[in-house]
């Protein structure tokens, strides 16, 4: 094995560098990062081979918040023939684990969107040389590890496999959303794409159903509440600016014209807070864990806005001011934070309460 390889957004190869370098050396694995502006990928090269997958297994995937696939590579090819790419991927996959799947893609950009076609394309012959090798089950598994092969070009690619529970489902990392029409803004996206990362089907169904109450910070027009009000929920909306009137006339929204950090709600029953308001980041961090601390309500999915330098290093700050607030607060909790397709100098944050709050008990 030769190291890991992470996809990201383009332009934010350094974020993701940082992270992954902070990550392997907390756990005594070092290496050195192979990557280029606005390639859309981070390769951080394992000084030892053997301690590769050992790697891959002990990063926590949903705590890497600028990576949106985690990925073991066992060999880079380089010069492949254009008659004939099968063979010596073939030779390089003969001893890999059995996977259960196959992703032929390559990283987001402009030099790379060419490839997507080719990829498409490549997927099917490759499956089936695969699986007369025996490397691939004959059916889909998604319980076992899936190969990877990413192309940077039509004749040198990264190939590995990711493993299940800690990857990306999506192909090439990214849920690919469709902007419902009746939706106020594509900011819409945000919120939908980040309720399916951070919930699985089934928490959506427990923790996000219809007749819960859910307050809207910065709500104005309602890109976010429409998707709280096609789940169900009944949503207060705190803003300055007008509502879309389709979201009012659906008798599930109540609208405040008050200012976000002020508003402190009347009800103590609310299930959910989700808020992407235009503001520093550390003063939204510390606003989301006041509302958790003072039991305003049990679970929240929020934005903070990053600058365009070390946006690693702020996001990390902001977050370890809620941490911090909430482990003084003697608050047990779930965070997840990730730079969604859908964002842009921003990350998402989604911290759910743990104990008895979704009338359960619930572990740390």
């Amino acid at each position: 094995m030769l190291g890991i390889l992470l996809y990201c957004r383009p332009g934010f190869e350094n974020d993701c560098a940082n992270e992954i370098q902070d990550k392997a050396g907390a756990l005594e694995v070092f290496g050195f990062v192979k990557t280029k502006r606005n390639s859309g990928y981070v390769f951080y090269q394992c000084y030892n081979p053997e301690e590769v997958e050992g790697l891959l297994k002990s990063i926590n995937y949903k705590q890497l918040i600028f990576s949106r696939q985690l990925i073991a590579v066992k060999a880079f090819v380089e010069d492949l023939p254009l008659d004939d790419r099968i063979t010596p991927i073939l030779e390089v996959t003969r001893n890999m684990p059995l996977g259960g799947d196959l992703y032929v893609e390559t990283p987001e950009g402009d030099e790379t969107k060419p490839l997507l076609t080719f990829c498409r394309k490549f997927t099917v012959p490759l499956r089936q040389a695969l699986k007369k090798q025996n490397s691939l089950t004959a059916k889909e598994n998604r319980k076992k590890l899936c190969y990877h092969l990413c192309f940077l070009d039509n004749q040198s690619a990264y190939i590995g496999f990711s493993v299940p529970h800690n990857r990306s489902e999506f192909y090439m990392g990214i849920a690919r959303l469709r902007s419902p029409s009746e939706a106020p803004s594509r900011s819409t996206l945000k919120l939908d794409e980040a309720i399916q990362i951070f919930l699985t089907p089934e928490e959506q169904e427990e923790r996000m159903h219809s007749g819960m109450r859910a307050v809207d910070l910065g709500a104005c027009p309602g890109g976010w509440t429409y998707q709280l009000v096609r789940r169900g929920l009944f949503v207060t909306c705190i803003d300055n600016g007008a509502m879309a009137q389709s979201l009012m006339d659906s008798g599930q929204v109540t609208h405040y014209m008050v200012d976000g950090f002020k508003y402190e709600p009347e009800r103590k029953n609310i299930d959910w807070l989700v808020c992407d308001m235009i503001e520093k980041p550390k003063r939204v961090a510390k606003l989301m864990a006041k509302w958790l601390i003072e039991g305003w309500c049990k679970e929240t999915i929020f934005n903070l806005k990053l600058p365009m330098k070390k946006r690693y290093q702020e996001a990390s700050e902001d977050l370890k001011i809620l941490t911090d607030m909430l482990e003084e607060a003697g608050l047990s909790y779930q965070l997840q934070a990730k730079h969604l397709y859908h964002d842009r100098e921003e990350i998402t944050v989604h911290v759910s309460l743990q104990g008895n709050v979704w009338g359960k008990q619930l572990g740390k």
